[in-house]
């Protein structure tokens, strides 16, 4: 989905604790490959502006689970040890540095450190770069977060490489949804994106979604500042000069909580609500910086919109208890592709205790449905390669004497609601009027 966020500065030591509890030294990754271990590794960001907000609580779930998994400690169905019964090892890799350093990264994961699978990448570019090279190498790869709806074209058919996370359109075909019951009599909409594909790609979805569900709303003003500008004092006053009832925007990390500080200080979201796709990432840091009933989303059922079931309590439970904070979308995430992958390995056609092979795991994980912290997870759309789940959205509100911030007023859509159909682009879908679309 996203390239880098900004707020990992202020947490280099627990980048590097994160880094110490997960990665492997030199001279046990080199003998790794016939330790009889199920070997994993593991992509997000650890330094760098995207570090904080998503690559840390990423790699924080990340360890949580290979511990839990090691243990046997996760509730059923996952409450089997390790992988087929073999032990997991982590080897950690940051993102940072861009898609070429990337490939160069992975290749060496797969051909020199011998991983069985390898799960990670938060950006978009990273992904596309990556996925025609896990095909060339026949490297099982499970994408946990990216959102490009380029990643599965109708021409190329994928063998090794699977999402376990939604399409970036179901965020926006949601957020219009939710404006649908909860603001309908809205008139005017504005918006503001980073001026790159996931910013322009996002705007256009929510504003042919909106035509389609709110005809009578009229767009009255767009901003598509650089990424990364950070100080957005422009592109507020031409917000505010349009008086829009909704302020919709994909911005993540850094870049999206300084929006809502600069605007809100300068009375911009008085009278318009924010509508943030990514704004449940910052839940715990709003505080009263934020003001209650701005629209926030976690990118499906993730995070706060994560459901109340035995594996999402034991993951909150113990992942409150180890880093005194709740986990947010990005960690929910990891926590469903570790999950998914656990699910098809252990599906796949291996002796116990052995490592199954690639292909194996590829044929097990196509089309499967598995069980994850947010509910049921059916790999359901790109030829069985993709997840295909609903999205919720709900309103921030803080609360002054417990010093905490809350989702309230959350509807949820079903994945059959926002989610296309195979053989159709998400414009067409969305421009066709959402055919086949079931929804409550």
């Amino acid at each position: 989905m996203h390239n880098y966020k900004k707020s990992a500065r202020k947490h280099p030591l627990a980048l590097a604790i994160t880094a110490a509890g997960l990665a492997l030294s030199l001279s046990t990754t080199a003998l790794a490959a016939e330790n009889g271990k199920f070997r994993i590794g593991v992509v997000t960001f650890l330094s760098g502006p995207a570090a904080g907000p998503f690559g840390e609580p990423s790699a924080n779930a990340a360890k949580i689970l290979v511990e839990g998994l090691n243990q046997g400690k996760l509730p059923a169905p996952y409450n089997t040890l390790g992988i087929n019964g073999a032990e997991i090892e982590v080897v950690l890799i940051d993102e940072a540095g861009g898609a070429a350093k990337q490939v160069e990264e992975f290749r060496n994961l797969v051909q020199r450190q011998k991983v069985d699978a390898v799960v990670g990448y938060i950006s978009s570019g990273d992904c596309l770069a990556i996925a025609p090279v896990a095909e060339e190498l026949g490297a099982m790869t499970v994408f946990y977060d990216c959102g490009t709806s380029q990643l599965f074209k109708e021409d190329k058919t994928p063998q090794f490489v699977f999402r376990t996370s939604l399409d970036a359109a179901v965020d926006n075909i949601g957020a219009a949804r939710y404006l649908t019951k909860t603001r309908p009599d809205a008139q005017k909409v504005a918006g503001i994106q980073q001026n790159y594909a996931w910013g322009q790609d996002s705007w256009n979805d929510f504003t042919h979604s909106m035509e389609q569900l709110m005809p009578k709303a009229k767009v009255v003003e767009s901003q598509m500042p650089k990424v990364f500008q950070g100080q957005y004092g422009a592109e507020i006053s031409a917000l505010s000069v349009k008086r829009p009832d909704i302020i919709h925007s994909s911005f993540w990390g850094g870049d999206m909580e300084a929006l809502v500080l600069q605007a809100n200080a300068r009375g911009l979201l008085e009278d318009a609500t924010a509508v943030l796709t990514c704004g449940e990432s910052a839940l715990a840091r709003y505080k009263d910086q934020a003001p209650d009933g701005m629209i926030i989303g976690g990118r499906g059922p993730f995070g706060a919109f994560a459901p109340e079931n035995d594996l999402n309590r034991w993951f909150k439970d113990k992942y409150q208890a180890t880093y005194n904070t709740a986990p947010t979308y990005p960690a929910s995430k990891m926590a469903q592709a570790i999950l998914g992958l656990k699910h098809a390995a252990e599906n796949a056609k291996a002796q116990p205790g052995k490592v199954p092979a690639p292909l194996e795991i590829a044929k097990a994980f196509k089309g499967a449905t598995f069980e994850s912290v947010s509910g049921t997870v059916q790999m359901a759309r790109a030829g069985g390669h993709q997840a295909m789940q609903g999205i919720a959205y709900g309103e921030y509100h803080y609360d002054k004497a417990a010093k905490q911030g809350s989702v309230q007023n959350v509807i949820a859509f079903s994945g059959e609601c926002v989610t296309p159909p195979d053989g159709t682009t998400a414009l067409e879908w969305i421009k066709a009027g959402f055919p086949g679309a079931q929804c409550n």
